[in-house]
């Protein structure tokens, strides 16, 4: 693996910046727009993933950083929750469902794999 002078540089915290845009823009549709809530909760659990990244690294310490990197993907978890909740309640539509459940699974594999890598690689 590179050495990453900065979290700007790491592949998953693009991934996530990514992930929280959608997810922002996603908010102002549908029945979700006046639920200001859970759009909330929503936006927060989903920009958590990156911003636990960012101050996991920031730290220059490979410990502090996993620790923040599990608070990543239990936001990760948080947003797959939410969605799950969206759904069952009807609030938002079938496909858009298995898009962000499927893509906050995905971050949280990610970050569960960056971890388990750091912690048998880096000492």
């Amino acid at each position: 693996m590179p050495s990453y002078l900065s979290f700007t540089e790491l592949p998953l915290w693009k991934d996530a910046v990514d992930f929280a845009a959608e997810v922002y823009i996603f908010c102002e549709q549908g029945k979700l727009k006046t639920d200001f809530r859970m759009k909330d909760q929503l936006r927060a659990a989903a920009s958590s993933i990156s911003n636990n990244i960012a101050e996991g690294f920031e730290y220059g310490n490979n410990k502090v950083f996993i620790r923040f990197l599990t608070y990543s993907k239990g936001s990760a978890g948080e947003v797959f929750n939410q969605f799950t909740i969206l759904n069952k309640a009807e609030m938002i539509d079938k496909e858009s469902y298995e898009y962000f459940s499927k893509r906050s699974q995905q971050l949280g594999k990610k970050i569960g794999g960056f971890i388990k890598y750091l912690k048998e690689n880096i000492k």
